[in-house]
């Protein structure tokens, strides 16, 4: 079972709308905390995971993205949920290409943030190969020190430190055998670059404008190739673009949400 957070859950099958938030590597649904306020105000239903093994979520060994879309299908069944905006940040990206893929009727449409479709190429696998043996041995804090100088905008790090600790301990309330065990599903992952030319949902492409992970070409290059969808850039974001400029963030999804509501 997959432990979550939500707003505004209904079994009247007359939910407005419902939106499902998949976190970032190696983070978790409290990422989102702001965005589950932000769309409950407005009476969306918000469904947020945790990744397998994160913060109360069963804990599975090997598992990969293609069993964690099955068990998304599983949780939004279980809530007598229809079909769903799915929105997906960095590895939620991933997850979300591999939900779509698995379950377009179940997709109202996608939302996808500070991610990329294409498979990792060999110098990408061999750090990612040499990040895990890293955290074998000095555990999460390991994971903290490589992963936060990535998220956020230079400023950021000086003028909102705050920001920063709720991040890094973020990161460090998982161990280590559950960051390595999200880690192996990214490694696994299909490349989904050919899945973007048949998509046939609305997509609205979000991406922090200075993103040094996953760039603002990668996502134009995305949007691009995703027929029909919406290319956003936040100014003053970096990877975690809903945390670092959460009322922009916010906002774009208010849009989307609205425009294919009413479409």
């Amino acid at each position: 079972m997959l432990r979550y957070q939500s707003t505004n859950l209904t079994t009247s099958g007359t939910a407005k709308h419902t939106i499902l938030l998949l976190h970032a590597f190696p983070l978790s649904a409290s990422m989102w905390q702001l965005q589950i306020k932000a769309l409950g105000d407005a009476e969306y239903t918000v469904i947020a995971p945790n990744a397998f093994g994160i913060e109360g979520s069963e804990e599975r060994e090997r598992w990969t993205f293609t069993d964690y879309a099955h068990e998304l299908a599983g949780l939004l069944e279980s809530l007598k949920v229809e079909r769903a905006t799915v929105v997906g940040l960095s590895m939620g990206g991933y997850q979300a290409f591999e939900f779509y893929r698995l379950y377009p009727g179940k997709t109202a449409s996608l939302v996808l943030c500070d991610t990329r479709a294409e498979a990792d190429t060999p110098a990408a696998r061999k750090a990612r190969e040499e990040f895990i043996r890293a955290v074998e041995a000095e555990g999460s804090e390991e994971a903290a020190k490589r992963m936060i100088p990535n998220y956020f905008t230079t400023d950021t790090y000086t003028t909102r430190p705050e920001l920063v600790a709720e991040a890094t301990a973020m990161i460090k309330k998982q161990s280590a055998e559950v960051i390595n065990g999200a880690m192996r599903a990214i490694l696994m992952r299909s490349d989904a670059t050919p899945l973007l030319a048949t998509i046939k949902c609305p997509v609205l492409v979000l991406n922090g404008k200075e993103d040094k992970l996953t760039t603002a070409e990668t996502a134009e290059n995305m949007h691009t190739l995703i027929s029909g969808s919406e290319l956003r850039l936040l100014s003053g974001a970096g990877h975690i673009s809903n945390m670092e400029r959460p009322e922009a963030f916010s906002s774009a999804l208010l849009d989307h949400i609205e425009e294919v509501r009413h479409s």
